[in-house]
Parts: C-alpha cells; structure tokens; sequence
C-alpha cells in the first residue's frame, strides 16, 4: 500500500491511513468478541470460588459452635424481642420490606465470624432491578438447613447426623417474592432467604445452575437443583430445592 509521501522531502509519511485504521479496529473487535466469553467464565468461576471460601468459613464456625454448645445445632429462629425476632445470623426488625433494621450481632455464628465479610455471595446480584431487600443493606445471602435448625426446638444432636458428608447445612439460597411490596402476582421479584427445606424453592442456583453448598464434615460443593423443582415465576434464576436426601439428617 502506497502511504502518502511528505511535500517537503517527499519521504512516506507514518500517518495511519483510514484504511488501516480501520483494519485495526476490525481486529480489536474480533479479538475482544472471542475473549469475552472467556472472560465471562473467569469471572463466574471467581464468585464461585469466593463463595466456596464464605461457606467454608461459615461451616468452620458452625463446627465451632457445636464445641461449645455440647454438639447440639442452633435453631433458624429463636426469641422474639424488640419488635423482630433473632434468626440464625442476627436480628430482623419487623416492618416494610427493604426498610428494616438488622443487626448481626445476635446471630449463632458472630462470635466465630464477626464482620468478615462473607454474608453475601458475590453471584447475588443486590443491583439487579428484580432484586428485593429485606432490610437495609444485606442481611444473608447464605440459607440454613431448616431441618437441622428447627423453630420451636432446641436443635439436634450432631452426633445423630446420618452422614454428616451427606447433610447440607448451608447453601446458597433466595426466593421469589410476589406477595410483598414492591412485588406482586404481576411484578415477582428475588430476595434473600435464610433457611431451605423440603417444602418450596428456596435455593438460588446462581452458579451456572448449581448453589454452593456448606456440608456438616466441612466440605463445600457445587449441588444441582432436584428435578422438577424450579420456580417458575423467574426464569433464568433458577431458584429451586436441594434433593432431598442432602436435606435430611
């Protein structure tokens, strides 16, 4: 390619001509279209392992519990007090959604975790505009074995565990909220979750289909979802329920 030459000497200028320039913007383009979908799987296998590390570290302290607690497992919820009740992870004022206080501190775990920063699984998208919160800032991303946990009871043994690698404690969890402003039937929206079951889809598979899940002899593991349980009412969340014998203990 002829480049245009200086009127003064007469040498090629180095100018780009508009050719080449966009000859270069053409490869930039198609470099940056093939490496996006790699750089797509780099950043979802780096929440996925930031949330392994958040679970192991809320496993961790939950077998610190059990230590000091004789080997008997903290209820989801317990006492009733200053207008909201103290689950497993702190205290949650009743009132209007989004709106109400929360407080870590009466949680099970926050002698053992504190402030560490592994409330919330970075894959849970708070900025999504079909995302709700349930008090101001995060409460929980995490949800707790009800089965483990159960309200009204003073938990149960560890030691009674069937297969404490078979026993999901935690996992990653929300649910489709269409019942409580700003949601309704017409306008579902996610929001945090703190406990699962057999009954209703309350994990969030936000993990290319799978949820992080924190069992009792301390492993984590990416778990797909039970067959047949997806909530329908947001596609392509993929909010469901654990198989039912990782639930059971």
């Amino acid at each position: 390619m002829t480049r245009p030459r200086s009127q003064t000497t007469g040498i090629p200028t180095q100018a780009f001509m508009l050719v080449e320039l966009l000859v270069v913007i053409a490869v930039i383009a198609l470099l940056a279209a093939l490496s996006f979908p790699a750089l797509m799987r780099s950043r979802t296998a780096a929440r996925a392992t930031v949330c392994t590390s958040n679970l192991r570290q809320v496993v961790l302290a939950t077998q610190l519990y059990w230590d000091d607690h004789g080997g008997i497992a903290f209820v989801e919820r317990g006492a009733r007090t200053h207008n909201g009740w103290n689950y497993w992870f702190g205290w949650l004022e009743d009132g209007a959604e989004g709106d109400r206080r929360f407080d870590p501190t009466p949680g099970a775990l926050w002698p053992y975790l504190q402030s560490r920063g592994v409330e919330v699984c970075p894959a849970l998208n708070r900025a999504d505009p079909r995302f709700k919160s349930k008090a101001r800032g995060a409460a929980f991303g995490y949800g707790y074995n009800l089965r483990v946990g159960t309200r009204g009871t003073s938990g149960i043994a560890i030691a009674t565990l069937r297969s404490p690698s078979g026993c999901a404690l935690f996992a990653d969890c929300a649910q489709v909220n269409d019942f409580q402003p700003p949601a309704s039937a017409d306008h579902p929206l996610l929001e945090e979750f703190y406990y699962f079951d057999l009954e209703g889809p309350t994990v969030h598979f936000r993990h290319s289909r799978r949820a992080e899940t924190g069992f009792a002899d301390g492993h984590v593991a990416g778990t797909p979802p039970a067959p047949g349980s997806e909530d329908p009412r947001l596609p392509g969340e993929c909010v469901a329920r654990l198989p039912a014998d990782l639930i059971l203990p």
